[in-house]
């Protein structure tokens, strides 16, 4: 079986940058996506490609489409750029700078950079709210079922779909909330990240609970707080096997099941969203064999 990029797999990083381009001229595509190839190692840069790239290159993707906006009372998430995505990951913020600007470069003028954010780790893997995130990821085995496509799906054995979304935080709307209403909002103790069993049903954790979907919409996130001036939120990434498992818990969290809305939109909103396809490796690179390169 192809292996997938380590990245995706991996703790994240306590310094990242998320890069984000739309598609400037196809005829250059194909050279740019082999220099890629070459750039990319699967993790401390993990690569995803988007519908828009893969329709250029007259490929097709099984599972692969583009974000659905969801405009809903109190909620208004658009598309966001979807021709490529770049997760750079490390420890250094001027190693990461400098592998951006190469990667820009490279790819120019195939693919225009559009979007730029820098993340990091903060505490010990807390949103910015300061609870906790990802309690619920699986692991081990259950980790790679949730995030990689199983090996009799050729041929896209090896990869994953990840849906990506910024969003952002109102700080003074949270702080002006009293620690209950904060806690209920997300249903756990922000102390202890003890679930709390009283939560209304609005809670954040009732509204995802991964093992109350049927099927059971279990996804393995790896998202991580951005901050840019005094704003500030977090860029909300889940890979999984399809987009299914996703999709389920965002239909919850606005309300198309039964009109509760996630109470975590009191204080934070999701910018915009976008869908990417992430290829397996093959003898250490890219495989891009399924978009015919």
């Amino acid at each position: 079986m192809p292996a997938p990029q380590a990245g995706i797999l991996l703790p994240v990083p306590s310094q990242a940058r998320y890069l984000i381009f739309s598609l400037d001229d196809a005829a250059c595509l194909g050279d740019a996506l082999r220099e890629l190839r070459e750039l990319a190692d699967g993790e401390e840069t993990v690569v995803g490609f988007g519908h828009t790239v893969v329709s250029a290159l007259d490929a097709s993707i099984p599972g692969l489409k583009g974000f659905p906006p969801v405009d809903t009372p109190g909620v208004s998430i658009g598309n966001g750029p979807d021709a490529l995505w770049v997760w750079l990951r490390g420890d250094d913020r001027g190693d990461i700078l400098h592998r951006s600007r190469r990667l820009t470069k490279a790819l120019a003028p195939a693919l225009r950079l559009e979007e730029c954010w820098d993340a990091f780790k903060y505490a010990e893997g807390r949103d910015l709210s300061g609870y906790e995130d990802g309690t619920e990821n699986p692991v081990g085995q259950a980790a790679i079922d949730a995030a990689i496509v199983g090996g009799d799906q050729t041929p896209l054995a090896g990869s994953s779909f990840v849906a990506t979304q910024r969003w952002l935080h109102n700080f003074e709307r949270f702080e002006s909330m009293s620690e209950d209403a904060r806690d209920n909002a997300v249903g756990r103790r922000q102390g202890d990240n003890e679930e709390l069993e009283a939560a209304p049903e609005s809670a954040h954790v009732k509204r995802t609970a991964q093992e109350s979907f049927t099927p059971e919409a279990f996804v393995l996130r790896r998202s991580m707080p951005w901050a840019e001036g005094n704003a500030g939120g977090l860029m909300f990434v889940a890979f999984g096997a399809s987009f299914g498992a996703f999709e389920a818990q965002l239909g919850r969290m606005v309300g198309a099941e039964d009109g509760i809305v996630d109470a975590l939109f009191k204080f934070t909103q999701p910018v915009s969203g976008a869908y990417f396809w992430c290829p397996a490796l093959s003898a250490g690179k890219l495989d891009l064999s399924p978009l015919g390169l």
